[in-house]
């Protein structure tokens, strides 16, 4: 799944997609060579607002370094960007993201946070089904009423539109 929120400079959506993003490769950018991004590099180049930014920022999602009043977003703050957005995109709360993330800084190369992701993965995902079921049982019992009521107004020489 290609995550609708991020884009590249041109608005475009990016070939990214969460299995990328844990096999380290974000999809390329035109910023992609630059160590460090202003505010306004990063709301254009994730299609983000500076306040979201700010936001995740005050989360400890991000931890830009500063110039003066300017906010410098390393690389490091971009994966971690990119991995909020596509947290949030398959139902994942800031706090579970977070969680995910901090696990990376245990110095063990990535294995641990890799191994809790996969689980948690696997439980959203199971999630996500039974919210489709959820969904398509609902669709289906709304489909039923549609027909009934069609019916019904057909019983009485009249359209569902009215006529």
């Amino acid at each position: 799944m290609t995550h609708p929120l991020i884009l590249d400079a041109h608005g475009r959506g990016s070939a990214a997609t969460l299995a990328d993003l844990v096999a380290g490769a974000g999809g390329a950018s035109p910023t992609a060579t630059k160590d460090f991004l202003t505010i306004r590099e990063m709301t254009r180049e994730f299609g983000v607002t500076a306040r979201a930014l700010r936001f995740y920022e005050e989360k400890n999602l991000i931890a830009p370094e500063r110039s003066g009043q300017d906010r410098l977003y390393s690389r490091r703050d971009r994966g971690r960007l990119r991995l909020v957005l596509m947290g949030k995109c398959v139902g994942f709360s800031l706090e579970e993201v977070k969680a995910m993330l901090d696990l990376y800084d245990l110095g063990d190369g990535g294995v641990t946070q890799m191994k809790v992701a996969r689980g948690k993965y696997r439980e959203q995902v199971a999630r996500l089904r039974s919210q489709k079921r959820d969904i398509d049982t609902a669709i289906n019992e709304l489909e039923r009423a549609i027909t009934v009521i069609d019916q019904r107004l057909a019983t009485k020489g009249t359209t569902p539109d009215g006529d």
